[in-house]
């Protein structure tokens, strides 16, 4: 069974609901889960928030935040994360940010991305892996699917 038909069945027994917040994947995980039929009983709602303007307007992520640590940061990826599951009904969100490349620089290397879980009346969870400079493509479905694999284990 594939990954998002195991999320799909998870959080539908649990009566679950998901909201994502994206930046680098653009909506790949979102796309994953409602490529599964019946998918609306579990997927509340995603957020693609590519520029640091939506993050803040759809988010609620801070200015301070952004310009103290950069979008890719396990502090933003914390903000969008609580602020998809604040601006959702959803019990369980996970937001993405990374360069997936081509470029990167010596601080925020191409591969670097942040993963931030928040789950209704828990702490929220970050967490940064490194995927290396792979290619653009390799490195967001990679952490499609590494953010897929959180959603799971979150409930299981």
């Amino acid at each position: 069974m594939s990954l998002p038909k195991q999320i799909l069945e998870v959080y539908r027994d649990r009566g679950w609901m998901i909201a994502t917040a994206e930046s680098c994947t653009g909506g790949m995980v979102g796309a994953a889960i409602t490529d599964v039929a019946g998918s609306s009983t579990v997927y509340e709602r995603g957020f693609v928030t590519y520029t640091n303007a939506a993050k803040e307007q759809m988010l609620g992520v801070s200015p301070n935040t952004l310009a103290a640590h950069g979008a890719v940061s396990e502090e933003v990826a914390r903000e969008m994360a609580e602020g998809a599951l604040s601006h959702s009904a959803a019990q369980v969100a996970v937001a993405i940010t990374g360069i997936a490349g081509p470029g990167g620089s010596e601080h925020k290397p191409e591969g670097r991305v942040c993963f931030g879980l928040a789950v209704k009346g828990a702490e929220t969870r970050v967490e940064t892996v490194e995927f290396g400079a792979q290619g653009r493509a390799k490195v967001r479905t990679a952490a499609r699917d590494h953010a897929l694999q959180l959603l799971l284990s979150t409930i299981q």
